[in-house]
């Protein structure tokens, strides 16, 4: 890893997971975000890296174009910028199992869910479905299996009768943006690894749900 570990985020919309991570970058020595590419050139969070004047790219899809003819041009735009940490921060496409394996280890994910619960989309709205009591977002390692990679950190908020999915969405949200930055921070100091499809912080392998303080 370069002296200060070279992040890039993926991003497809508003881009506030983004933003948290900027300013928790500011407060370190370790990370840097030296890019931030989009699937769609009108997401706002372009306009919020162009504020903390770091280098964007769009790499749009092309009509009939594969995944991995997509996946393809991604990677070339990725690897411009040498990251050591790329993080997906509401990047909505599902990615191929190639583009995945080639940064196996080296990239991040946040799914708003308590994580093996609900993987792929509408979590909110089961959440409520089932009656859960809590709810929650899980920063994990990305693996070829959709929102399978291991669990690095959860943020658990409560359930009320009356909760909506924007209402519960907002709740998640805050606590996405208290967890993410911290992750990044890990990764950018050398203390976060995955070994042999296993998560481990400070040499100690992570439970199944992810970090928990003594």
């Amino acid at each position: 890893m370069s002296q200060r570990c070279r992040v890039v985020v993926l991003i497809s919309g508003n881009g506030t997971n983004l933003q948290a991570i900027i300013d928790g970058c500011d407060d370190t020595l370790t990370t840097e975000v030296v890019g931030v590419i989009s699937n769609k050139p009108d997401a706002y969070g372009l306009i919020r890296a162009h504020h903390s004047e770091i280098d964007t790219s769009c790499v749009i899809p092309y009509q009939q174009e594969s995944r991995t003819e997509y996946d393809a041009r991604l990677k070339a735009a990725l690897d411009k910028y040498q990251p050591d940490l790329v993080v997906l921060a509401g990047f909505m496409r599902v990615l191929s199992d190639e583009f995945v394996n080639h940064y196996l280890g080296k990239m991040i994910n946040i799914h708003p869910s308590l994580l093996p619960k609900y993987p792929g989309l509408h979590t909110h709205q089961r959440a409520i479905e089932a009656n859960d009591a809590e709810h929650g977002a899980s920063v994990h390692f990305v693996t070829p299996e959709l929102d399978s990679g291991p669990v690095i950190l959860q943020a658990k908020v409560p359930l009320y009768a009356d909760d909506t999915a924007e209402v519960l969405a907002e709740r998640v949200h805050e606590q996405e943006h208290a967890i993410y930055p911290l992750v990044v921070k890990w990764f950018g100091q050398g203390r976060l690894s995955m070994k042999q499809g296993k998560a481990y912080l400070d040499n100690s392998e992570i439970g199944p749900s992810g970090y928990a303080p003594d």
